[in-house]
Protein backbone atom coordinates (compact mmCIF):
# COMPACT_ATOMS: atom_id res chain seq x y z
CA UNK A 1 0.00 0.00 0.00
CA UNK A 2 1.20 3.66 -0.32
CA UNK A 3 0.69 6.48 2.19
CA UNK A 4 -1.02 9.03 0.47
CA UNK A 5 -2.20 11.33 3.66
CA UNK A 6 -4.85 13.42 4.29
CA UNK A 7 -3.82 16.13 1.58
CA UNK A 8 -5.56 14.26 -0.60
CA UNK A 9 -8.78 14.57 1.00
CA UNK A 10 -8.39 17.96 1.95
CA UNK A 11 -7.39 19.17 -1.76
CA UNK A 12 -10.82 16.84 -2.80
CA UNK A 13 -12.90 19.00 -0.53
CA UNK A 14 -11.74 22.37 -1.72
CA UNK A 15 -12.21 21.39 -5.51
CA UNK A 16 -16.20 20.42 -4.24
CA UNK A 17 -16.61 24.06 -2.75
CA UNK A 18 -14.93 25.64 -5.06
CA UNK A 19 -15.85 24.15 -9.11
CA UNK A 20 -18.66 22.21 -7.28
CA UNK A 21 -17.04 18.48 -8.40
CA UNK A 22 -17.90 15.55 -6.09
CA UNK A 23 -14.97 14.49 -3.70
CA UNK A 24 -15.73 10.73 -5.16
CA UNK A 25 -14.83 11.57 -8.47
CA UNK A 26 -11.44 12.54 -7.45
CA UNK A 27 -10.92 9.37 -5.58
CA UNK A 28 -12.64 7.48 -8.24
CA UNK A 29 -9.88 9.06 -10.79
CA UNK A 30 -7.03 8.20 -9.00
CA UNK A 31 -8.13 4.80 -8.45
CA UNK A 32 -7.77 4.58 -12.32
CA UNK A 33 -5.26 6.46 -12.54
CA UNK A 34 -3.69 3.85 -10.49
CA UNK A 35 -4.90 1.10 -12.79
CA UNK A 36 -3.54 2.73 -15.68
CA UNK A 37 -0.11 3.22 -14.58
CA UNK A 38 -0.12 -0.74 -12.75
CA UNK A 39 -0.67 -1.97 -16.91
CA UNK A 40 2.17 0.33 -18.05
CA UNK A 41 4.53 -1.19 -15.72
CA UNK A 42 3.25 -4.56 -16.53
CA UNK A 43 3.35 -3.61 -20.25
CA UNK A 44 0.02 -5.03 -21.40
CA UNK A 45 -3.05 -3.66 -22.34
CA UNK A 46 -5.30 -5.45 -20.41
CA UNK A 47 -4.96 -6.69 -17.06
CA UNK A 48 -8.50 -8.53 -16.06
CA UNK A 49 -9.64 -8.39 -12.40
CA UNK A 50 -7.29 -5.64 -11.15
CA UNK A 51 -8.88 -2.84 -8.89
CA UNK A 52 -7.09 0.08 -7.08
CA UNK A 53 -8.95 0.76 -3.19
CA UNK A 54 -8.43 3.55 -1.33
CA UNK A 55 -8.40 3.40 2.64
CA UNK A 56 -9.66 6.82 3.60
CA UNK A 57 -9.15 6.01 7.23
CA UNK A 58 -5.60 5.24 7.15
CA UNK A 59 -5.16 6.97 4.04
CA UNK A 60 -3.06 4.80 2.20
CA UNK A 61 -4.18 3.07 -1.83
CA UNK A 62 -2.86 -0.31 -3.26
CA UNK A 63 -3.71 -2.07 -6.24
CA UNK A 64 -5.30 -5.37 -5.83
CA UNK A 65 -5.95 -8.35 -8.12
CA UNK A 66 -9.11 -10.57 -7.55
CA UNK A 67 -8.34 -14.78 -8.12
CA UNK A 68 -10.41 -17.35 -7.35
CA UNK A 69 -9.78 -20.03 -4.49
CA UNK A 70 -9.35 -23.56 -6.37
CA UNK A 71 -7.53 -26.85 -5.55
CA UNK A 72 -5.58 -26.65 -8.83
CA UNK A 73 -4.11 -23.60 -10.62
CA UNK A 74 -4.17 -23.51 -13.61
CA UNK A 75 -3.90 -19.91 -14.49
CA UNK A 76 -1.84 -18.33 -12.00
CA UNK A 77 -3.26 -14.74 -13.11
CA UNK A 78 -6.50 -15.31 -11.64
CA UNK A 79 -6.46 -18.01 -9.38
CA UNK A 80 -5.40 -19.23 -6.22
CA UNK A 81 -4.78 -22.41 -4.52
CA UNK A 82 -6.45 -22.82 -1.28
CA UNK A 83 -3.84 -22.82 1.05
CA UNK A 84 -2.20 -19.68 -0.40
CA UNK A 85 -5.81 -18.23 0.36
CA UNK A 86 -5.76 -19.47 3.74
CA UNK A 87 -2.45 -18.01 4.96
CA UNK A 88 -4.36 -14.42 3.94
CA UNK A 89 -7.77 -15.20 5.92
CA UNK A 90 -8.29 -18.32 7.71
CA UNK A 91 -12.01 -18.18 6.49
CA UNK A 92 -11.67 -18.76 2.64
CA UNK A 93 -13.28 -21.70 1.26
CA UNK A 94 -12.92 -23.25 -2.37
CA UNK A 95 -14.83 -21.16 -5.25
CA UNK A 96 -14.37 -17.83 -3.02
CA UNK A 97 -12.64 -14.61 -4.61
CA UNK A 98 -10.37 -12.58 -2.49
CA UNK A 99 -8.34 -10.06 -3.31
CA UNK A 100 -4.75 -9.94 -3.53
CA UNK A 101 -2.65 -7.09 -3.55
CA UNK A 102 -0.23 -6.49 -6.76
CA UNK A 103 1.30 -3.01 -6.00
CA UNK A 104 4.81 -2.80 -7.12
CA UNK A 105 7.37 -1.90 -4.88
CA UNK A 106 8.98 1.52 -5.90
CA UNK A 107 5.40 2.19 -7.50
CA UNK A 108 4.86 5.70 -5.91
CA UNK A 109 6.70 8.26 -8.17
CA UNK A 110 5.21 6.53 -11.22
CA UNK A 111 1.62 6.01 -10.09
CA UNK A 112 2.24 10.06 -9.34
CA UNK A 113 2.86 11.20 -12.45
CA UNK A 114 -0.19 8.74 -14.00
CA UNK A 115 -2.95 10.16 -11.23
CA UNK A 116 -1.78 13.79 -12.22
CA UNK A 117 -2.51 12.99 -15.69
CA UNK A 118 -5.88 11.63 -15.07
CA UNK A 119 -6.63 12.91 -12.23
CA UNK A 120 -6.56 16.59 -14.37
CA UNK A 121 -8.29 15.25 -17.50
CA UNK A 122 -11.19 14.21 -14.98
CA UNK A 123 -11.46 17.43 -13.27
CA UNK A 124 -11.64 19.26 -16.68
CA UNK A 125 -14.04 16.53 -17.99
CA UNK A 126 -16.31 16.75 -14.39
CA UNK A 127 -16.19 20.81 -14.66
CA UNK A 128 -17.50 21.08 -18.36
CA UNK A 129 -20.30 18.74 -17.33
CA UNK A 130 -20.91 20.22 -14.73
CA UNK A 131 -21.06 23.55 -16.79
CA UNK A 132 -22.95 21.89 -19.66
CA UNK A 133 -25.44 20.49 -17.22
CA UNK A 134 -26.14 23.79 -15.80
CA UNK A 135 -26.86 26.05 -18.98
CA UNK A 136 -28.64 23.23 -20.51
CA UNK A 137 -31.24 24.13 -18.12
CA UNK A 138 -30.68 27.80 -18.23
CA UNK A 139 -31.00 27.38 -22.14
CA UNK A 140 -34.29 30.01 -22.90
CA UNK A 141 -34.29 31.87 -19.68
CA UNK A 142 -32.62 35.13 -18.70
CA UNK A 143 -29.18 35.56 -16.29
CA UNK A 144 -27.33 37.96 -14.87
CA UNK A 145 -23.35 38.39 -15.58
CA UNK A 146 -20.26 41.18 -15.50
CA UNK A 147 -19.42 42.62 -19.23
CA UNK A 148 -15.01 41.39 -19.01
CA UNK A 149 -14.11 42.50 -22.47
CA UNK A 150 -14.72 42.96 -25.92
CA UNK A 151 -12.90 40.70 -28.73
CA UNK A 152 -13.33 41.15 -32.65
CA UNK A 153 -16.89 42.50 -31.88
CA UNK A 154 -17.98 39.71 -29.43
CA UNK A 155 -18.90 40.57 -26.03
CA UNK A 156 -17.61 38.25 -23.39
CA UNK A 157 -20.01 38.31 -20.63
CA UNK A 158 -19.12 36.31 -17.07
CA UNK A 159 -22.13 34.37 -15.89
CA UNK A 160 -21.29 32.35 -12.85
CA UNK A 161 -18.79 29.23 -13.97
CA UNK A 162 -18.29 29.97 -17.65
CA UNK A 163 -17.49 33.00 -19.76
CA UNK A 164 -20.64 33.28 -22.29
CA UNK A 165 -20.01 35.26 -25.89
CA UNK A 166 -22.74 37.66 -27.23
CA UNK A 167 -21.46 37.94 -31.15
CA UNK A 168 -22.25 41.51 -32.60
CA UNK A 169 -25.88 40.34 -34.23
CA UNK A 170 -27.48 40.02 -30.95
CA UNK A 171 -25.97 43.18 -29.36
CA UNK A 172 -28.12 46.49 -29.29
CA UNK A 173 -27.02 48.55 -32.44
CA UNK A 174 -25.47 51.92 -30.72
CA UNK A 175 -24.95 50.50 -26.95
CA UNK A 176 -21.66 50.50 -25.32
CA UNK A 177 -20.64 47.85 -23.61
CA UNK A 178 -18.42 49.01 -20.92
CA UNK A 179 -15.90 46.48 -18.45
CA UNK A 180 -17.23 45.58 -15.28
CA UNK A 181 -20.79 46.10 -15.82
CA UNK A 182 -23.58 43.69 -15.42
CA UNK A 183 -25.78 42.87 -17.97
CA UNK A 184 -29.13 41.33 -18.26
CA UNK A 185 -28.55 38.49 -21.45
CA UNK A 186 -30.65 35.81 -22.54
CA UNK A 187 -29.26 32.43 -22.83
CA UNK A 188 -29.51 31.54 -26.46
CA UNK A 189 -27.84 28.25 -27.02
CA UNK A 190 -25.06 26.20 -25.83
CA UNK A 191 -22.29 24.62 -27.85
CA UNK A 192 -20.47 21.27 -26.54
CA UNK A 193 -16.76 21.69 -26.85
CA UNK A 194 -13.88 19.66 -26.48
CA UNK A 195 -13.14 22.28 -23.64
CA UNK A 196 -15.54 24.15 -21.94
CA UNK A 197 -18.91 24.12 -23.05
CA UNK A 198 -19.42 27.73 -25.75
CA UNK A 199 -22.26 29.66 -24.19
CA UNK A 200 -24.07 31.98 -26.81
CA UNK A 201 -26.08 34.61 -25.18
CA UNK A 202 -28.40 37.84 -26.41
CA UNK A 203 -29.05 41.34 -25.57
CA UNK A 204 -31.43 41.91 -28.75
CA UNK A 205 -33.44 38.86 -28.03
CA UNK A 206 -37.08 39.36 -28.10
CA UNK A 207 -37.90 37.09 -25.55
CA UNK A 208 -35.46 39.24 -22.90
CA UNK A 209 -38.78 41.81 -23.05
CA UNK A 210 -40.93 38.73 -21.89
CA UNK A 211 -38.78 38.03 -19.23
CA UNK A 212 -39.02 41.11 -17.93
CA UNK A 213 -42.79 41.25 -18.29
CA UNK A 214 -42.92 38.28 -16.62
CA UNK A 215 -40.05 39.78 -13.74
CA UNK A 216 -42.02 43.25 -13.18
CA UNK A 217 -45.85 41.93 -13.68
CA UNK A 218 -47.27 39.83 -11.09
CA UNK A 219 -49.98 39.40 -13.21
CA UNK A 220 -48.36 37.98 -15.87
CA UNK A 221 -46.28 35.47 -13.54
CA UNK A 222 -49.52 34.26 -11.79
CA UNK A 223 -51.08 33.70 -15.35
CA UNK A 224 -54.06 36.35 -14.98
CA UNK A 225 -52.44 38.50 -17.59
CA UNK A 226 -51.12 36.25 -20.87
CA UNK A 227 -48.53 37.35 -23.36
CA UNK A 228 -49.24 36.51 -26.64
CA UNK A 229 -47.12 37.46 -29.22
CA UNK A 230 -43.93 39.49 -28.93
CA UNK A 231 -41.98 41.56 -31.82
CA UNK A 232 -38.65 43.67 -31.58
CA UNK A 233 -36.22 45.81 -32.86
CA UNK A 234 -34.15 46.08 -30.18
CA UNK A 235 -32.70 49.70 -29.07
CA UNK A 236 -35.54 51.05 -31.24
CA UNK A 237 -39.11 49.98 -30.52
CA UNK A 238 -41.15 46.68 -29.26
CA UNK A 239 -44.64 45.61 -29.59
CA UNK A 240 -45.98 43.11 -26.79
CA UNK A 241 -49.64 42.03 -27.59
CA UNK A 242 -51.38 40.78 -24.27
CA UNK A 243 -54.86 39.16 -23.48
CA UNK A 244 -56.91 39.56 -19.85
CA UNK A 245 -57.76 35.97 -18.40
CA UNK A 246 -59.73 38.19 -15.76
CA UNK A 247 -62.49 40.33 -16.83
CA UNK A 248 -61.59 42.68 -14.00
CA UNK A 249 -58.02 43.07 -14.74
CA UNK A 250 -56.48 45.55 -17.84
CA UNK A 251 -54.13 44.01 -19.02
CA UNK A 252 -52.85 46.91 -20.95
CA UNK A 253 -53.19 48.77 -17.39
CA UNK A 254 -51.42 45.83 -15.68
CA UNK A 255 -48.42 46.22 -18.03
CA UNK A 256 -48.13 49.80 -17.44
CA UNK A 257 -48.68 49.46 -13.88
CA UNK A 258 -49.48 52.52 -11.48
CA UNK A 259 -48.67 56.04 -12.50
CA UNK A 260 -46.63 53.67 -15.58
CA UNK A 261 -44.11 52.49 -12.86
CA UNK A 262 -43.77 48.95 -14.46
CA UNK A 263 -43.58 49.67 -17.64
CA UNK A 264 -40.46 52.82 -16.92
CA UNK A 265 -38.63 49.78 -14.70
CA UNK A 266 -38.40 47.76 -18.03
CA UNK A 267 -37.84 50.84 -20.19
CA UNK A 268 -34.95 51.89 -18.12
CA UNK A 269 -33.63 48.12 -18.43
CA UNK A 270 -33.66 48.49 -22.34
CA UNK A 271 -32.21 51.71 -22.07
CA UNK A 272 -34.83 53.70 -23.39
CA UNK A 273 -36.18 51.37 -25.86
CA UNK A 274 -39.87 52.10 -26.82
CA UNK A 275 -42.68 49.78 -25.89
CA UNK A 276 -45.81 49.36 -27.45
CA UNK A 277 -48.53 47.29 -25.44
CA UNK A 278 -51.27 45.98 -27.70
CA UNK A 279 -54.54 44.11 -26.46
CA UNK A 280 -54.64 41.10 -27.87
CA UNK A 281 -57.71 39.91 -30.08
CA UNK A 282 -59.10 36.70 -32.01
CA UNK A 283 -60.85 39.40 -34.25
CA UNK A 284 -58.54 40.16 -36.95
CA UNK A 285 -59.54 43.45 -37.91
CA UNK A 286 -59.43 44.63 -34.15
CA UNK A 287 -56.23 43.08 -33.73
CA UNK A 288 -54.79 44.70 -36.78
CA UNK A 289 -55.69 48.75 -35.35
CA UNK A 290 -54.68 47.67 -32.06
CA UNK A 291 -51.21 46.52 -33.92
CA UNK A 292 -50.89 49.35 -35.47
CA UNK A 293 -50.96 52.07 -32.56
CA UNK A 294 -51.06 55.06 -32.34
CA UNK A 295 -51.81 55.57 -35.68
CA UNK A 296 -56.00 55.89 -36.12
CA UNK A 297 -57.28 53.61 -38.97
CA UNK A 298 -60.56 54.17 -41.10
CA UNK A 299 -60.80 50.48 -41.97
CA UNK A 300 -59.56 47.18 -42.30
CA UNK A 301 -60.67 44.52 -45.04
CA UNK A 302 -59.41 41.20 -45.19
CA UNK A 303 -58.45 40.26 -48.55
CA UNK A 304 -56.96 36.34 -47.62
CA UNK A 305 -57.05 34.31 -44.31
CA UNK A 306 -56.10 31.15 -44.82
CA UNK A 307 -53.53 28.44 -44.12
CA UNK A 308 -51.63 30.24 -46.95
CA UNK A 309 -52.03 33.74 -46.69
CA UNK A 310 -53.43 36.00 -44.58
CA UNK A 311 -53.41 39.75 -45.85
CA UNK A 312 -55.58 43.06 -45.25
CA UNK A 313 -55.64 46.17 -46.41
CA UNK A 314 -55.86 49.58 -44.26
CA UNK A 315 -57.00 52.67 -44.52
CA UNK A 316 -55.61 55.69 -42.86
CA UNK A 317 -56.32 59.50 -42.78
CA UNK A 318 -54.00 61.18 -44.97
CA UNK A 319 -52.51 63.09 -42.31
CA UNK A 320 -51.92 59.41 -40.54
CA UNK A 321 -50.22 57.42 -43.19
CA UNK A 322 -46.25 58.14 -42.13
CA UNK A 323 -47.28 57.37 -38.47
CA UNK A 324 -49.03 54.23 -39.45
CA UNK A 325 -46.04 52.85 -41.45
CA UNK A 326 -43.50 54.52 -39.16
CA UNK A 327 -39.92 55.31 -40.24
CA UNK A 328 -38.21 53.41 -42.57
CA UNK A 329 -41.43 51.19 -42.03
CA UNK A 330 -40.60 50.43 -38.56
CA UNK A 331 -44.40 50.59 -37.32
CA UNK A 332 -46.57 48.44 -40.03
CA UNK A 333 -43.05 45.70 -39.57
CA UNK A 334 -43.38 45.27 -36.26
CA UNK A 335 -47.25 45.14 -36.34
CA UNK A 336 -46.81 42.13 -39.23
CA UNK A 337 -44.45 40.49 -36.93
CA UNK A 338 -46.53 41.25 -34.19
CA UNK A 339 -49.82 39.77 -35.94
CA UNK A 340 -48.84 37.66 -38.54
CA UNK A 341 -50.57 39.50 -41.03
CA UNK A 342 -49.25 40.68 -44.14
CA UNK A 343 -50.13 44.15 -44.10
CA UNK A 344 -51.20 47.09 -47.28
CA UNK A 345 -51.59 50.21 -45.59
CA UNK A 346 -53.00 53.06 -47.93
CA UNK A 347 -54.33 57.00 -47.11
CA UNK A 348 -57.86 57.74 -48.03
CA UNK A 349 -56.93 59.75 -51.01
CA UNK A 350 -54.24 56.68 -52.68
CA UNK A 351 -57.19 54.16 -51.57
CA UNK A 352 -59.79 56.61 -53.85
CA UNK A 353 -57.34 56.37 -56.67
CA UNK A 354 -57.42 52.88 -56.55
CA UNK A 355 -61.18 52.62 -56.27
CA UNK A 356 -61.74 54.80 -58.99
CA UNK A 357 -58.94 53.04 -61.74
CA UNK A 358 -61.36 49.82 -62.41
CA UNK A 359 -64.50 52.66 -62.38
CA UNK A 360 -62.41 54.50 -65.09
CA UNK A 361 -61.14 51.30 -66.80
CA UNK A 362 -64.67 49.98 -66.75
CA UNK A 363 -65.73 53.44 -68.30
CA UNK A 364 -63.59 53.25 -71.26
CA UNK A 365 -64.42 49.64 -72.15
CA UNK A 366 -67.87 50.72 -72.35
CA UNK A 367 -66.80 53.08 -74.79
CA UNK A 368 -65.04 51.54 -76.66
CA UNK A 369 -67.63 48.95 -76.48
CA UNK A 370 -69.73 51.70 -77.83
CA UNK A 371 -67.29 52.78 -80.61
CA UNK A 372 -67.11 49.31 -81.87
CA UNK A 373 -70.86 48.83 -82.24
CA UNK A 374 -71.14 52.23 -84.00
CA UNK A 375 -68.69 51.07 -86.25
CA UNK A 376 -70.47 48.02 -87.10
CA UNK A 377 -73.60 49.30 -87.42
CA UNK A 378 -72.04 51.64 -89.96
CA UNK A 379 -70.17 49.18 -91.98
CA UNK A 380 -73.78 46.84 -91.74
CA UNK A 381 -75.28 50.12 -93.52
CA UNK A 382 -72.55 50.21 -96.26
CA UNK A 383 -73.06 46.55 -96.61
CA UNK A 384 -76.44 46.44 -97.81
CA UNK A 385 -76.00 49.44 -99.47
CA UNK A 386 -73.52 47.75 -101.40
CA UNK A 387 -76.02 44.60 -101.80
CA UNK A 388 -79.03 46.47 -103.13
CA UNK A 389 -76.99 48.36 -105.37
CA UNK A 390 -75.92 44.76 -106.34
CA UNK A 391 -79.60 43.69 -106.77
CA UNK A 392 -80.89 46.76 -109.13
CA UNK A 393 -77.71 45.70 -111.32
CA UNK A 394 -78.49 42.24 -111.65
CA UNK A 395 -82.52 43.46 -112.22
CA UNK A 396 -81.28 45.64 -114.67
CA UNK A 397 -79.10 43.02 -116.59
CA UNK A 398 -82.04 40.23 -116.12
CA UNK A 399 -84.43 43.25 -117.87
CA UNK A 400 -81.65 43.92 -120.25
CA UNK A 401 -81.62 40.31 -121.73
CA UNK A 402 -85.32 39.40 -121.60
CA UNK A 403 -86.00 42.76 -123.79
CA UNK A 404 -82.96 41.30 -125.99
CA UNK A 405 -84.72 38.07 -125.86
CA UNK A 406 -88.14 39.28 -127.43
CA UNK A 407 -86.95 41.12 -129.70
CA UNK A 408 -85.20 38.06 -131.11
CA UNK A 409 -88.31 36.53 -131.04
CA UNK A 410 -90.23 39.68 -133.33
CA UNK A 411 -87.64 38.77 -136.08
Amino acid sequence: MIKIGTALFEACEELEREKGISKDVIIASLCDAMVTAYKKHLHQKEVPNVEAILDEQSGEIGVFRTKLVVKEVQDPDLEISLEDAQELDDEVELEDEVKIEVTPENFGRIAAQSAKQVITQRIREAERNLVLNEFLEKKGTLTTGIIQRVENRNVIVNIGKTDAIMPQKEQIPGEYYKSGNRIRVFVLNVKETSRLPQVIVSHAHAEIVRELFELEVPEIEDGIVEIKSISREAGYRTKIAVLSNDPDVDSVGACIGPRGSRIQTIIGELKNEKIDIVRYSENPVEYIVNALSPARIVSVDILADDEYSKEAFVIVPDDQLSLAIGRDGQNVRLAHKLTGWKIDIKSESQAAKIEYAPHQMAQDDYEEDAIEDEVDEIAEEIREEEEYAMDEEDVAEFEGDEQEAEESTEE
